[in-house]
């Protein structure tokens, strides 16, 4: 279990004394279920929709949701240069399936054949984007909690079941 591992790490000086210079609220930095959770909500949620300076996008939702921030931030990078085609081609697909649509056919990668098309990509893709968006982090929110649960009931059975 995740706790297991950060219970036993010793505290770093210099990462404290960067915490105490710059006022950082520890709960950015916490590792607990609902921290865990929340930030797999925003970093997903942010990965699936197609923009730029995701993680700024994560970074200005602190205020809102409490969140374990380095874990969202990276969370953004599902979707880097190598995945990017793929899951926003595959958003794209979703959307015009779920709009009843045709789609986009003869593909070109120019910046010409965007610029004529955009009209055409930008709706079905967003579409996409947000459905897929929205089901995954929500999914992987109530799966991080379910597990993490699931995990602390067990070890309480397991602590329960060593008594002699």
């Amino acid at each position: 279990m995740i706790r297991k591992v950060f219970k036993k790490r010793k505290p770093n000086k210099q990462i404290d004394a960067i915490i105490t210079k710059y006022k950082i609220p520890r709960e950015y930095l916490s590792i607990n279920r609902k921290t865990v959770a929340n930030a797999m909500l925003v970093g997903i949620f942010f990965a699936m929709i197609p923009m730029p300076m995701q993680m700024v996008a994560v970074v200005l939702c602190v205020p809102f949701i409490k969140f374990n921030v380095p874990l969202g931030v990276s969370l953004v990078w599902i979707t880097n240069p190598f995945t990017m085609p793929v899951i926003f081609y595959g958003e794209y697909l979703l959307g015009n399936f779920l709009l009843f649509r045709d789609g986009v056919h003869n593909v070109e990668l120019t910046v010409e054949w965007f610029q004529t098309n955009l009209d055409d990509i930008f709706v079905p893709m967003y579409f996409g984007a947000f459905v897929t968006a929205v089901v995954l982090s929500l999914s992987s929110r109530y799966i991080i909690i379910h597990f993490w649960k699931r995990s602390v009931h067990k070890e309480k059975y397991d602590k329960k079941s060593l008594k002699p």
